[in-house]
This record gives C-alpha cells, structure tokens and sequence, in this order.
C-alpha cells in the first residue's frame, strides 16, 4: 500500500542528502534512518505527517517506517525542548547512580521522564555509550561524564547558557 501524501516536504539540502543516501545502495531501505534523523532535525519531531513525508521519499510502506520510528529511542513522536536530556540507565549506568540522577533531573525540572518544560525534555535512555564513565548524560552531542545528583544543577545552568539542541546532530 503507498503512503499517503503529506503537506510537509524537505527542504532542498534535506532532499538532495536522501538523494545521494539512495544513490549508494540497491533498494531504498537503508535509508532510513537517516532520512527520519532528517525530518526530526527539521521538524523538530516525527509526527504521522513527518512519517507520511519519509514513507512517500523512500517509497515505503508507512507502517514500515513507523515501525522503525518508535523502535529507537533517540526519535520524539512529540515535540520536545531544545536540549533533550537523555540519561542513560543501562547497567553500569544503573549500578553507579543513573536513577538517582535521574530522580535529580525530575525534582529539579518538576517534570517526569518522556515530558518537557521549557527548554528541556527528559528521557531514560537505554545506553548512550559512555559505560567508563558512568553514569552519563548526553544532550545533543555534548556529555556529562560521572555525574552526580548535586551536579544537576550545574548541568542545567551550563546548558541553559549553552544550549545543546539534538537539531545540529544530524
């Protein structure tokens, strides 16, 4: 079944990068993950308008794509603040404090894991591949390392002088 049309559209540059993606391999597929980083980057989230776009790019069932979006934990189905705060809780993470910083992250922003207020959102990640220096917080591209329950309010003064929005990823 092909995917419905969609109102939004990529921009230009965002277009051409799935182009030259495509152009390196035999089907379309592979593709996508890159080309929903695209979207978010752009829209900001995945919304069913944003799946719709990708499905119809890479000429492939929207159910497939959906199927992938909401299997990896690093795209937002909703809109978020600008510096997602993802505190991994994998076990070394887990095993050195993760969910009491974590539990900092909540108390101090008032708001619970998978919500946002103001700036930031907040997310249990699985792994965020910093296990030596558990636990740790990634924002956009920028760690924390070893962090502590005390620390939080360092890391939110930090970022809300230097933001770290997940849009300059990809």
């Amino acid at each position: 079944m092909p995917a419905e049309s969609s109102p939004l559209e990529f921009s230009p540059e965002a277009r051409q990068k799935i182009d030259r993606l495509c152009g390196r391999y035999p089907s379309k597929q592979p593709v996508i993950l890159a080309a929903l980083h695209l979207a978010q980057k752009e829209f900001g989230h995945l919304s069913d308008d944003a799946l719709r776009l990708v499905a119809s790019t890479l000429d492939l069932p929207y159910p497939h794509v959906f199927g992938v979006a909401t299997f990896y934990t690093m795209f937002r189905r909703q809109p978020a603040g600008k510096n997602v705060l993802r505190v991994c809780t994998n076990v070394s993470c887990m095993l050195r404090g993760a969910y009491e910083v974590l539990e900092a992250f909540e108390s101090r922003l008032g708001i619970k894991v998978g919500e946002s207020k103001g700036d930031f959102h907040l997310v249990e990640e699985e792994c965020i591949a910093a296990c030596a220096n558990a636990p740790a917080v990634l924002c956009g591209t920028k760690y924390f390392l070893d962090v502590e329950p005390g620390q939080v309010d360092e890391i939110l003064s930090a970022l809300e002088q230097s933001p770290h929005p997940e849009s300059e990823v990809a």
